[in-house]
This record gives C-alpha cells, sequence and structure tokens, in this order.
C-alpha cells in the first residue's frame, strides 16, 4: 500500500513514483493533478469522479505542494507528468516491455517512437493518432479499444489535454488491457520535442508556469489568472476548516 495525504478532498500520493510496480499492477489507472485541474473538477462532475477513482493520483504542480505544507505542515515532492513518464519508460526498459501511446498527430508519434528506439531500446512501443474533435463516436472509440488491446500493453499512456484525456480513460477503463495508465497531456510534446519544457532551473524554482504562460499566453492565462486565485482562496479555506468543494 502508498501513503497518501488528502489535500482538499483529494488523496494524493506521498511516497515516491517507485511504489508503482508493473509487476503487481492490472488496469491500474495513476492520474496527476495541479491547482487548475482541481478547479476544472469543481465545475465537471465526471472530471472529478475521474481523478477520486484513481489508483494513485500525484501532485503535478506547485499549488498542490503549497496545499500540503499551508493545510497539513507536511512536504510532499511534487512529480511532473513528464517524471512519471520518464520512470515507466526506464522500468519498461529494464524488463523489455511494451507501452501504447494514444493521442496527438501521427507525426509527434512518430518522433516519440523514433526516440524510444535510441533511449530505450528494449521497449516495444504502438500508438494511435485519434480523430481530432471535441467527442469521439461509438465507431471512434471502438476502433481505438481495440487498436490498444491488439497490442495489450503494459503501459498505456494517454494525451488528449486534460479533462478530455481522464475523463475518457476514466469512462473506458473496464474495457481496455493495461497494466499500467496515465494522462500525461502535453508530455507527449515535450519529449518528441515539437513543444519545448521549460528548463530544470525554473521547475526547480517552482516557476515552471512561467516560460509557459510567455509562450502560450492565450492557451494558459485562464489556469494563471482565474484558476490559480481560486485554487489559492480554497486552501485557505481548508486550512481554516471551511471546504468549499
Amino acid at each position: 500500500m502508498h501513503k497518501t495525504i488528502n489535500i482538499m478532498g483529494y488523496e494524493i500520493l506521498k511516497d515516491e513514483i517507485s511504489v508503482i510496480n508493473l509487476e503487481n499492477s492490472r488496469n491500474k489507472i495513476v492520474n496527476t493533478i495541479n491547482p487548475h485541474s482541481y478547479v476544472t473538477a469543481k465545475s465537471d462532475k465526471l472530471f472529478k469522479e475521474a481523478l477520486l477513482s484513481s489508483d494513485i493520483l500525484i501532485a503535478d504542480g506547485s499549488g498542490i505542494v503549497l496545499a500540503a505544507k499551508k493545510i497539513h505542515n507536511e512536504n510532499i515532492k511534487k512529480t511532473a507528468g513528464a517524471d512519471l513518464h520518464h520512470y515507466l519508460l526506464v522500468e519498461l526498459n529494464k524488463k523489455s516491455g511494451t507501452v501504447f501511446y494514444m493521442g496527438a498527430a501521427p507525426s509527434t508519434l512518430v518522433k516519440i517512437q523514433e526516440k524510444i528506439s535510441v533511449e530505450f531500446p528494449n521497449v516495444k512501443v504502438e500508438s494511435y493518432s485519434p480523430p481530432f474533435k471535441p467527442d469521439f463516436s461509438s465507431e471512434d472509440n471502438e476502433l481505438i479499444i481495440n487498436k490498444i488491446n491488439s497490442f495489450n500493453p503494459d503501459v498505456l499512456f494517454i494525451g488528449m489535454t486534460a479533462p478530455k484525456q481522464e475523463k475518457w480513460l476514466f469512462l473506458y477503463k473496464d474495457k481496455l488491457n493495461f497494466k499500467v495508465a496515465s494522462s500525461i497531456g502535453a508530455v507527449f510534446d515535450f519529449y518528441a520535442g515539437t513543444v519545448d519544457r521549460p528548463s530544470e532551473f525554473w521547475i526547480k524554482i517552482h516557476l515552471e508556469w512561467l516560460p509557459r504562460l510567455l509562450k502560450e499566453p492565450k492557451r494558459l492565462w485562464r489556469r494563471n489568472f482565474i484558476s490559480t486565485p481560486i485554487f489559492l482562496f480554497d486552501m485557505l479555506l481548508f486550512k481554516f476548516g471551511y471546504k468549499n468543494n
């Protein structure tokens, strides 16, 4: 069993991600949470249900780390989706495992496969780029499920942006064959090199969001100027015994 800490209604992993054991896993879902996803889930019931049902929920945001300190006076480690992705590839390489990437553009998936063949040569990779549309048809979903299950991966990564990716995995997890699955969104592009992740300097000082905001202000302004203040306000409510989620 892994240790967790309750942060504003969510059980967040306290242990290192090394507690994720591929050998003893079956249809285990590992999701990430940050202040923006916390706020989004307040008004999206299915997304909230998907996060709450996660087998493991990791703190992918300095705000979550801050909340652990302010509410419980405990220190937990921020673990980004990119960290989880790297850890699982290392583990797969040790055991000559398999990984399936569902999401992103075909060109991005090709770059991912090329990079893995060099960095993790023992890992067998398959992928599928789904139709770019707000909602999948029943035929789309059947095709996606069949492609994943025919490969029968040890690890399944979903990359369709939040909250679509988490909700899709939650709805169809019982029809899918995998050991561990995780929705890691932007990590597909980070790893492929189609989008640059901020440098280690920004990550270490907990300001990874700043260069990303400066690069993509239209896409990211809401999470920084609306979601973050709401999250901090709720954090104060929880600290003083009030609940607002």
